[in-house]
């Protein structure tokens, strides 16, 4: 671990929170508002805000780390779109299916955040892929 893993994991966290906000915010707002009664109300979200922190910060650094120590001398976008993919079959496909099949959630919602979330692992994969990419090899 070095300064280019430290950096490249804070500019992931920063992203990753950023694209949260955006999906979990304005893009699906209105989704949530009709399923309120199954959600923290705000008051009571901002009480456990920091364990969104918290989360953040774990994912940033575990997905940093695997793609340090498995990204190839090939072209940087390419691998960081596939690392993008296979993050999202893996972790983010699965997660919400799973919360679709225990909790009362529309499939709008879920299609909703299946696609915005796998877009948003997809960018973070090419992220970390320009922090480690290799000046020699080609785009």
């Amino acid at each position: 671990m070095n300064k280019k893993f430290f950096t490249a994991w804070v500019a992931v966290f920063v992203a990753w929170m950023a694209g949260d906000f955006l999906i979990h915010g304005p893009l699906l707002q209105s989704d949530y508002l009709q399923l309120a009664k199954l959600y923290r109300t705000p008051a009571d979200s901002q009480q456990h805000f920091p364990w969104m922190l918290f989360a953040h910060v774990l994912m940033a650094g575990a997905f940093t780390w695997i793609y340090a120590r498995g990204n190839e001398p090939k072209p940087w976008v390419a691998q960081g779109v596939r690392y993008g993919i296979a993050v999202a079959l893996l972790a983010t496909v699965p997660i919400y299916l799973i919360y679709y099949a225990v909790q009362p959630l529309t499939g709008e919602l879920v299609t909703k955040q299946i696609i915005f979330s796998s877009i948003l692992m997809i960018v973070l994969g090419i992220l970390v892929a320009w922090f480690y990419r290799d000046p020699a090899v080609p785009k």
